[in-house]
């Protein structure tokens, strides 16, 4: 059977619950014409979050714009003083230039800020959250009326690492990622397209502005860009997923390495994950513990090829786990392959999932 004649199929899925909010809620998105601000926007309406009204705001330049929602068209403003009144949660989604700004006047005119930038992820003031991973962090939302939505990469791997750990007892993790373009937002896709483009028609004149170099056909072992290694040798988006996945699982001294990549795909993180626990891990326990995990999907049968790619996680909410087996490298290791849809899953779904899970045990308790 060929790869095209095989269907995608899910051997077994939990389901990504939506929890049901009370009563409609006064909402603003910042950054509501980016990748990630309409995929929250296209999020809430597809988990039907009651809206009582909806304020967009983005740059100077998208200014009465028109964009969408539940069948009515509304006009996107720019962010102004009094702007957010009556405002009780902002969804951040405009970079941490402008959540610097603004997301502390958000919370002081009484809004709940939901950040996606990296800005707060290292304020430990501000909870850093996966609701599937460590909902119970979000009673710190008072504290500053911020919360921090991790890295896209973050969000998948604790989402497999969190209930394997409950079960074996964390030791060591060593990851790799292989990261789709659109992580690097619309211009990071547009680059590759004009890449990829320019050489079917044997040019070399392609644009490297957001890679810094040639991602087409090509994998680059750096994100950001060349220069962005710290002391240790580390990207900034390695040095991130490090602090992120120690902080929200409550590990922090876990022994972890991660290496970032830059893959010529469009949609989709992919994640090589090697772990080492304190007790046994057998195969098929592992496989059932996933199983049961919230927020995730196991497609694991070697034997009729089926395993996640980037074709089965675009456009999905859940995270897909398969080449679950064992690690030779550790006395109790585990070994497994996980995928995910960065804007999606990663990003704004997550947001939608913090806002859900903030009106249900807080804002209308």
């Amino acid at each position: 059977m060929s790869e095209s004649e095989r269907d995608p199929v899910v051997v077994t899925t939990s389901t990504t619950a939506t929890l049901r909010v009370p009563r409609a809620m006064h909402i603003a998105v910042v950054g509501a014409t980016g990748v990630v601000g309409r995929e929250v926007l296209s999020i809430l309406e597809e988990r039907r979050f009651p809206v009582a009204s909806l304020k967009l705001f983005a740059s100077e330049r998208s200014r009465g714009e028109q964009v969408t929602f539940l069948e009515r068209d509304h006009s996107v403003e720019v962010l102004d003083d009094g702007c957010f009144e009556g405002v009780e949660i902002a969804f951040f989604a405009g970079g941490s230039g402008v959540s610097k700004e603004w997301a502390p006047k958000a919370a002081a005119a009484g809004a709940v800020v939901i950040d996606k930038s990296s800005l707060f992820r290292r304020d430990t003031e501000v909870p850093l959250l996966v609701p599937e991973v460590n909902e119970a962090d979000l009673d710190a939302y008072a504290q500053r009326r911020i919360i921090a939505t991790p890295n896209c990469s973050t969000i998948q791997l604790v989402q497999a690492l969190k209930p394997l750990h409950e079960a074996f007892g964390l030791k060591r993790v060593i990851c790799a990622t292989y990261q789709s373009v659109s992580g690097a937002g619309k211009a990071g896709v547009d680059e590759l397209d004009a890449q990829v483009r320019a050489l079917f028609n044997m040019r070399d004149d392609y644009p490297t502005d957001v890679f810094q170099g040639r991602i087409a056909f090509n994998v680059l072992p750096c994100i950001p860009g060349s220069t962005s290694f710290d002391d240790d040798g580390n990207t900034e988006e390695e040095a991130k997923m490090l602090y992120e996945t120690r902080r929200i699982l409550n590990l922090p001294d876990l022994k972890m390495s991660v290496t970032c990549a830059r893959v010529p795909v469009f949609a989709c993180h992919s994640e090589a994950v090697h772990m080492e626990f304190e007790n046994e891990a057998a195969v098929d326990k592992a496989r059932e513990v996933l199983e049961q995990a919230p927020g995730i999907a196991v497609l694991d049968d070697v034997d009729q090829r089926l395993y996640p790619s980037c074709v089965d996680g675009a456009g999905e909410d859940l995270t897909f786990v398969g080449r679950i087996r064992k690690d030779p490298a550790f006395d109790h290791g585990l070994s497994l392959w996980v995928v995910s849809d960065n804007l999606r899953t990663g990003a704004a779904l997550n947001a939608v999932r913090i806002a859900e899970h903030l009106a249900v045990r807080h804002l209308c308790a």
